[in-house]
């Protein structure tokens, strides 16, 4: 299993319950992908995805489950709309969920008890007689396995599997993703503010949230802005301090000014970050090599998509391990 992300995960989770022995591998310090939750001293910081909806009946039996064992509630905070100096509280029925404390946290507990390599970038995967063998960036070899699942942005996931599965890779490489360029900053007193998420439109940025708004986060004023995906395309190769500073000002426009300047700045690139055009099948799959692709890429974006293309995974594996 390469990537530890939530579709990575679930997929090994579905396995691993089923019986069978489950390898992952991840190329970060812990499990989350877009879901990560960052730290800076007592800051913590949800610098991809800010929150998940449910409209899939599985996925929503999946979250009552969570829900009931206090890993997710809703993030009650007050939703705006930036709009060309103009803030307009957003109304409607949209009920976001967060994972407690952090976004992190989901993947973590799909991970609890399971073997995963933290720190290892797979860079091969080649097809040996009837299994595949991996191997790491650094030259290891990291075993042989009868099938493989790879859970990685559309793009690197083509270049996986470029030469071991040129099909699949193809169907891959066809789906775009844009960037996106996150800050983290904290402030030592309140923004004073209407809002504690807010979409922002006609601006560099198009999104912001206070981390300390939503359930189980420390108290304090730290912020999470994000780059629209023109700017963050066009600013891709920005230093991580020179595109912080200028979200920061975009955001200070934005919301006609922010009181007070933040003691942490920081800024991250997520080079793939939102699918263009996501495929139409929740996974990929060659049931002759019995090897799997998923993703938010496939069958549909957001925290939703890709739990649901990591257990279509599952599934399809399982599936052909009974034929």
């Amino acid at each position: 299993m390469v990537g530890a992300g939530i579709s990575g995960l679930i997929c090994a989770r579905t396995l691993a319950d089923r019986g069978y022995r489950v390898r992952v591998f991840d190329k970060a310090r812990g499990a989350g992908g877009r879901m990560s939750t960052r730290r800076a001293g007592a800051w913590r910081f949800d610098h991809g995805a800010q929150y998940f909806t449910v409209r899939d009946p599985g996925f929503r039996a999946r979250v009552a489950a969570w829900r009931g064992d206090g890993l997710v509630a809703p993030w009650m905070g007050r939703i705006a709309v930036l709009d060309d100096g103009t803030t307009a509280v957003k109304s409607d029925d949209t009920e976001r969920l967060v994972a407690v404390p952090g976004m992190n946290a989901l993947c973590r507990h799909l991970g609890r008890d399971l073997d995963v390599s933290y720190e290892t970038r797979v860079a091969s995967l080649e097809r040996t007689a009837d299994r595949w063998r991996l191997g790491s960036s650094d030259g290891r070899d990291l075993g042989d396995f009868d099938a493989g699942v790879v859970s990685a942005p559309a793009p690197q996931a083509a270049a996986l599997l470029g030469r071991a599965a040129p099909e699949l890779a193809a169907r891959a490489g066809a789906v775009a993703m844009s960037p996106c360029w996150a800050v983290m900053a904290a402030f030592p007193e309140p923004p004073v503010l209407a809002f504690d998420g807010a979409f922002v439109r006609r601006s560099p940025l198009a999104w912001v949230a206070r981390n300390a708004s939503k359930a189980g986060r420390p108290e304090g004023e730290a912020w999470v802005l994000h780059g629209s995906p023109e700017w963050s395309e066009s600013n891709l190769e920005l230093e991580p301090d020179e595109a912080a500073a200028q979200l920061l000002e975009a955001f200070a426009e934005a919301a006609g000014g922010l009181g007070s300047v933040p003691v942490h700045l920081e800024g991250h690139r997520w080079r793939h970050a939102l699918p263009h055009a996501p495929l139409a099948e929740p996974c990929l799959f060659d049931a002759g090599r019995r090897l799997a692709v998923c993703g938010d890429w496939c069958g549909g974006p957001r925290v939703e998509g890709a739990f649901l293309s990591g257990g279509a995974a599952a599934q399809r594996l399982l599936g052909s391990a009974t034929e």
